[in-house]
């Protein structure tokens, strides 16, 4: 299928969003809640999987969108037409602080492999698809780096990131050793592998988990500093986990509410 080749602008800082032109006629498609905002004579169409097996029957549409469930994404994405005569601007905005990637994937080698969460948009004839490791070891033990996406195609498709973006050019036979979280993506001509911590006590009190990412090259590889999966174990640490005002989740709530004013000192219900 031919691709749409569109014209795009990233913007803000922290919290940024794409801007993507579309030409009479040209579609992109994003995933479920991505949309920010777009002008008038943009239409929108949800369809199963990506879009991009329009043209395969219903089991071709079966297809993409089980391989989406699989990922544990949406069974549905929506396409994003421009039916006016002029060119029209859409806008997708990242679900959380970090950054947005824009990957060229003819200059990919027409493939990207990436975090069952990173997809955000793409030029409609994107190809959306699950990416499975072939070791056992990555299936038992590969954590969030195990069932993958994979992005095919020779258009372009932008990628969510959290916190800062670090890309590594890994020349051949040379290694890194990653957090699974921290992995964004990866060219397919990467070798990824799942390695134990190797010491008991490390793996129990690190606070790293039990196991690594081992990239080996040649080939490239996109780092975040923030995992949304990180960011939200310490968002749910530190939310109080019981009933009542969010006060309570701070020092002087835990001492006003059930120490000092709930009945501990003054006596409460018992005077």
């Amino acid at each position: 299928m031919a691709m749409d080749v569109v014209d795009y602008e990233i913007k803000g800082a922290e919290m940024q969003f794409v801007e993507v032109e579309l030409d009479p006629g040209e579609a992109a498609v994003g995933e479920a809640g991505s949309m920010m905002f777009m002008d008038a004579g943009i239409s929108m169409d949800t369809v199963f999987g990506d879009g991009s097996a329009s043209t395969g029957g219903l089991f071709g549409k079966l297809l993409g969108a089980g391989k989406r469930l699989v990922t544990g994404e949406s069974l549905f994405t929506t396409v994003y037409t421009n039916q006016g005569r002029d060119k029209l601007r859409i806008a997708f905005a990242a679900p959380y602080p970090g950054k947005i990637l824009p990957m060229d994937l003819r200059k990919l080698g027409g493939m990207l492999i990436c975090q069952k969460d990173a997809f955000l948009c793409a030029a409609k004839g994107v190809s959306l698809g699950i990416y499975l490791q072939q070791k056992m070891s990555v299936g038992f033990f590969g954590g969030e780096g195990f069932i993958m996406q994979k992005l095919e195609g020779d258009g372009l498709a932008f990628v969510h990131a959290g916190g800062t973006v670090l890309k590594r050019e890994l020349q051949p036979g040379q290694t890194l050793l990653i957090d699974t979280g921290c992995v964004v993506a990866f060219t397919p001509d990467i070798n990824f592998e799942i390695q134990y911590v190797g010491k008991v006590k490390t793996a129990l009190f690190g606070g790293e988990g039990l196991f690594f990412a081992k990239v080996t090259g040649p080939g490239t590889v996109w780092l975040q500093s923030l995992p949304f999966s990180r960011l939200a174990s310490r968002v749910f640490a530190a939310a109080p986990q019981r009933g009542g005002s969010r006060e309570e989740g701070s020092l002087l709530g835990g001492v006003l509410g059930g120490g000092l004013l709930g009945g501990t000192i003054f006596g409460g219900d018992d005077e």
